[in-house]
């Protein structure tokens, strides 16, 4: 009779090959396994993505024939049966059939898996993948519960079954990797060594420069000492004293110079560092401990953008620009805070800006009543800030309230406040006020905040002067020096508005004769005028001007010359014309000193140039 018992392919591992067999019901002892090259092979089905096919194959030996032809014609050897099973994808254990299977291919029956369905990518605890219905039947079909993983041999069960919910697997490769993070590595070297050869070209560029322009300006010194300016130097005694004569008293405060002072001889001289193009400068400020410069410029070109640039006093032809809204419009006045961490800037766009020096982004933006001409820090608190307007105006600022304004004041006049300092408060007021000095067309105004209502005060004797074109204060030492131009009296009588304090039209830009008068802020209340004497000054603009404060040496008075063009440097409180520097191409518009424990810097800007001399002491 015939048996019932079909017999069902079941797949077994044989010296580390994956083979299919047929067997019988469990209740049958004996396990029939034909052969495998005559009976049975298992191919993929190009149709399914999970199925696997069973072919019978006659005994007759014309089949047997073509078999092994078939198999001779893809490089394989017909006596070995386990070859011929790899051709038709089952893998020995370990092995691939290449780099295109791994990650794609179920290494039992060698069809792709799917990220879902019957078929779907299952990994053993082992690790090792699988598809779900290939390995389900794996183990299902192995007998006595002695399932093993196909590839590795360890046991497992249905319920070790883990589902893999991924799309796609990828293999790394580890030796690639290693090579790729060494090739990434060497390459990120090469690239700082080819930085490192361009610095230190330039570097040597930037120091062959410097020398030839110090020997240049050596060659010239003698000449430039000679010029109009070094004249008037030799014939600069006080236009008048005032009362008092040098090495005077007042107040118990001697003013009189120092023994070195007295023999004509400075105790200090500058020395021109780098001298850089720019294209549109306007003003700038230096911060010496961080050894950075902000410069205000305006871009040549259709609209005249505004913008920042940062420049490292390190390495001065590295610079950043900082981009600025179009509403802000030009920018007239620059200070950067006693910290170095924030830049304060007052615009005609009605603006007063607090930048950030790390992040170059603005913090901080105060929308005002009218355009803005001039900001200042407080010296004695961090907070404080001030904003000097087109109107006359001047308002007071506390960062902590970023609203408004904590006090608005009314000026002397309506005439724009083009500069504005902080004093240092020597005796401070009872009310916790601060003490401001600022200039407008008339002269030097004093203020007092945190007095409702009160008005400035104009400084005494500074009535019939001129138009106050620059002043320019020191801290250290309470020393003023206020810049005046001559006043143009209109046909009626009366002084036009500060866009008109000027000569005509037909000597604009040659400069005019004008003066500098020395002011005294004594036990901080009182202003001496202690003297003045006569410069050639601009003519249209107002440049600024800067107090020197040198260790071991009398206080200098820096100002752009007109007639030279170039910076100029008086003794205090001589006035005595001791330096000029390198001439410039165009007039000066803002000149400033920043020192730090290690040195001294003094910087003048133009339209086209900017300068930064060192200071030798002698």
């Amino acid at each position: 009779m015939a048996n019932n018992n079909y017999p069902h392919l079941v797949f077994h591992e044989v010296e580390g090959v994956v083979v299919g067999e047929y067997t019988y019901d469990e209740d049958d002892d004996e396990d029939y396994i034909p052969p495998i090259r005559s009976t049975t092979r298992v191919s993929s089905n190009p149709s399914s993505s999970s199925s696997i096919s069973v072919f019978d194959v006659d005994d007759e030996a014309e089949q047997e024939q073509d078999h092994d032809r078939r198999r001779t014609e893809e490089g394989e050897s017909s006596s070995q049966p386990t070859k011929g099973m790899e051709s038709e994808g089952i893998r020995k254990k370990g092995e691939s059939n290449g780099d295109e299977a791994d990650g794609v291919f179920c290494s039992i029956c060698m069809e792709p898996w799917s990220s879902e369905g019957d078929h779907q990518v299952s990994c053993l605890p082992c690790g090792h993948l699988y598809g779900l219905s290939c390995i389900k039947r794996w183990i299902q079909q192995s007998k006595r519960k002695n399932s093993k993983c196909p590839q590795c041999g360890r046991k497992c069960a249905l319920k070790d079954i883990i589902r893999l919910y991924v799309s796609r697997l990828a293999i790394a490769d580890g030796e690639q990797q290693k090579k790729f993070l060494s090739l990434q590595t060497e390459n990120e070297f090469l690239k700082m060594k080819v930085r490192q050869l361009k610095i230190a070209s330039l570097q040597e560029k930037i120091q062959q420069d410097k020398e030839e322009r110090l020997n240049k300006e050596k060659e010239k010194r003698t000449c430039l000492e000679n010029v109009s300016l070094g004249d008037m130097g030799r014939s600069s005694e006080f236009v008048s004293w005032t009362g008092c004569s040098q090495g005077q008293m007042l107040n118990g405060h001697n003013f009189g110079l120092n023994p070195a002072a007295r023999q004509g001889s400075p105790l200090c001289s500058f020395v021109l560092e780098d001298e850089l193009v720019v294209d549109g400068g306007r003003i700038f400020d230096m911060d010496a401990s961080n050894q950075v410069l902000i410069l205000a410029r305006r871009l040549s070109g259709m609209g005249g953008t505004h913008v920042l640039t940062k420049i490292s006093l390190r390495y001065p032809y590295e610079s950043e620009n900082i981009s600025l809204p179009p509403s802000t419009k030009a920018i007239r006045d620059l200070h950067v805070a006693p910290s170095g961490r924030h830049a304060l800037f007052a615009s005609l766009g009605k603006k007063l800006s607090i930048l950030s020096m790390e992040s170059n982004n603005i913090v901080l933006t105060y929308e005002l009543p009218a355009p803005a001409w001039s900001c200042s820090w407080d010296l004695n608190c961090q907070y404080q800030l001030y904003a000097g307007l087109q109107n006359g105006m001047l308002l007071v600022f506390d960062m902590r309230q970023t609203a408004r304004p904590v006090e608005s004041m009314n000026g002397l006049t309506c005439h724009p406040v083009h500069t504005i300092h902080s004093l240092v408060d020597n005796f401070p007021l009872p009310n916790g006020g601060r003490t401001l000095l600022t200039a407008s067309s008339i002269g030097p105004c004093v203020w007092r905040t945190g007095d409702s209502g009160e008005r400035p005060l104009l400084v005494p004797e500074m009535e019939n002067q001129g138009v106050c074109i620059s002043l320019a204060y020191s801290p250290i030492s309470d020393d003023i020096v206020a810049s005046f131009r001559p006043k143009v009296q209109m046909s009626n009588d009366t002084i036009s508005s500060q866009s008109l304090l000027s000569p005509s039209p037909s000597v604009l830009g040659q400069g005019v004769a004008g003066s500098h008068v020395l002011i005294k802020r004594v036990g901080g209340s009182c202003y001496q005028n202690l003297g003045s004497t006569t410069a050639n000054v601009n003519d249209i603009r107002m440049p600024k001007s800067a107090i020197i404060n040198v260790q071991n040496s009398n206080p200098l008075f820096a100002y752009g010359d007109e007639l030279t063009r170039g910076l100029s440097l008086r003794e205090l409180p001589s006035l005595r014309a001791v330096q000029s520097l390198t001439p410039n191409q165009n007039p000066i518009l803002d000149v400033k000193y920043a020192s730090s424990p290690s040195k001294g810097l003094l910087g003048c800007v133009s339209e086209n140039r900017l300068q930064l001399f060192s200071v030798n002491l002698l």
